[in-house]
């Protein structure tokens, strides 16, 4: 049989982690592998350790957990989650204290008008966030998004997760081979070897010899086994956007047992890039995030110091032992080539800011399953479709993270200075940054409909950094109107505030809770 007629029914994932076993868990959860011709086999080494360190995650978590099969209450307990409702920003503007918020929960009555519009209308001097949704303020109360009584994955504030990535990929794992008949192979590769055509024929472990397959998913990380070093497909390096290039990571414990545990993940930054702390259920992670063109290692590590000494004084720092991760900024030149998809890192990466590399998998994964190709020669257009939309999806994530850093008005550092610089700004976001000064993003500026960071977020983020927009003619038309939707916007607010600081527990006493109860999946349709 030739091989562009043969039916696409074997798929070998090379690498573990993760991205490894979400790919396996939902290719595993969509297709039938109880079946003798089809078959999903991950080969993992057990010389090589996984980066662990992504433990944020947005709201389509829940959706991709759900698929899978796993129980919210199970994944909660063994993977040590706790709920992240969004993201709180400290020292971008101004570097002298000030933050804002980009909560998870679009802004109330997103649908059928732009909130821009009501607090531009008499609400400018308070947050934008605050104003036009709740969700901040439950935040800064540490609540959880919803209470134990709700079923699975349901909600009252949307929500994701901070989790702790090891003990994710071993439930991963354990559910993939247990529970969806993922087939398993521990060993090194030596080599691959190629059909005639230059397709992978199989990958070659040092023990096991040669896993054979149709199409290979290299989840393999840095590494990039088979899309990098296999067929040395290259990277569009995008460190001139984004300076960042390496980290400093480290496990810290609470004060206490019982300390509260942030609904948010910290963002806080610092005169060569910027901070994360994320409050898992025994622990946080921080991670020192800095550019080694601005920042010295050296400095960064006095920086992470620094930081610790004023959020965690309990910590012994010459205790600790920081893991450095170097990255370079870029994203493959294609994803998927011949019969080969990369997803995860070996597809690309850039800094952490918004965490975006587990959807990045999340949305890989989704494709493999809905558009899987039935043969070799159907793979050809399958694959143009997924280089398109995920050459898309990385130059979106690009120019949303570039705008944290274009809009800040610091000027303290060369590191903040350089960001300001036109040449390192993408031209579609200084086109957009100027079109925003007449009008406020709204679904107009939304190209897709699956596009990643929605109109909302772009608000979130330009006006929680001060960013102005002085309206259009029809805007003003609407004033009057407009100011009355804003009284009625801010009644409904503190209507749902109070709702809210009401009936949901701390994100610690729902957590506790978790470790006896479980959520109420009966009420689940």
């Amino acid at each position: 049989m030739r091989e562009e007629s043969k039916p696409v029914k074997h798929i070998v994932i090379v690498g573990g982690g993760t991205a490894g076993w979400l790919v396996a868990a939902r290719l595993g959860a969509e297709f039938d592998l109880t079946r003798d011709d089809f078959s999903v086999t991950l080969i993992e080494s057990d010389e090589t350790g996984p980066i662990g360190v992504g433990e944020g995650t947005w709201p389509s978590m829940r959706t991709t957990l759900s698929k899978i099969g796993l129980s919210e209450t199970d994944f909660i307990r063994e993977c040590a989650a706790s709920f992240k409702q969004g993201s709180k920003f400290t020292n971008w503007t101004h570097g002298k204290g000030e933050s804002y918020y980009h909560p998870f929960t679009l802004p109330e009555g997103y649908a059928q008008w732009n909130a821009w519009e009501r607090w531009s209308k008499g609400a400018e001097d308070k947050p934008f966030a605050q104003v036009v949704s709740p969700q901040p303020e439950i935040c800064e109360a540490h609540l959880a998004p919803k209470q134990i009584g709700m079923p699975s994955y349901a909600y009252a504030l949307n929500y994701g997760y901070h989790l702790d990535a090891g003990r994710f990929a071993t439930m991963l794992k354990k559910h993939a081979l247990e529970r969806l008949g993922v087939k398993h192979v521990v060993d090194h590769l030596v080599r691959v070897e190629s059909h005639d055509n230059g397709d992978i024929a199989a990958v070659v472990g040092r023990t096991v010899g040669a896993v054979s397959g149709d199409l290979f998913v290299d989840c393999s990380g840095f590494a990039a086994l088979l899309i990098g070093q296999h067929f040395e497909v290259e990277k569009t390096d995008v460190s001139t956007y984004l300076f960042n290039d390496r980290a400093l990571a480290v496990q810290i414990p609470y004060v206490e047992e019982n300390a509260p545990i942030e609904s948010v993940t910290l963002g806080t930054a610092h005169e060569a890039g910027w901070t994360w702390d994320i409050g898992l259920q025994h622990r946080r992670g921080v991670g020192h995030v800095y550019s080694s063109a601005h920042q010295t290692d050296a400095e960064a590590l006095a920086g992470l110091e620094l930081y610790l000494r004023a959020s965690a004084p309990h910590v012994d720092f010459a205790s600790l032992n920081p893991r450095q991760i170097r990255f370079e900024s870029g994203y493959r030149n294609e994803f998927w080539h011949r019969n080969c998809v990369a997803i995860g890192l070996s597809a690309g990466f850039v800094e952490p800011l918004e965490a975006s590399a587990l959807v990045l998998v999340e949305l890989g994964a989704n494709f493999l399953c809905e558009q899987m190709p039935a043969s070799r020669a159907a793979m050809t257009g399958v694959s143009s479709r997924f280089n398109e939309q995920f050459t898309y999806r990385w130059q979106e994530i690009i120019r949303f993270l570039k705008l944290h850093y274009v809009l800040s008005e610091r000027s303290d550092t060369p590191y903040w200075r350089h960001h300001k610089d036109r040449e390192t700004i993408p031209q579609s976001l200084l086109d957009d940054l100027d079109l925003w000064r007449h009008r406020s993003p709204w679904h107009y500026d939304e190209g897709r409909t699956d596009q990643l960071f929605p109109s909302a977020s772009y608000q979130y983020v330009l006006y929680g950094m001060g960013f102005s927009t002085y309206g259009n003619t029809p805007a003003r038309r609407r004033e009057s109107s407009a100011q009355a939707a804003l009284t009625e916007l801010q009644r409904r607010q503190v209507q749902q505030r109070d709702k809210y600081m009401g009936h949901l527990p701390s994100n610690r006493v729902l957590l506790n809770q978790l470790k006896q109860h479980s959520f109420n999946d009966a009420q689940r349709v």
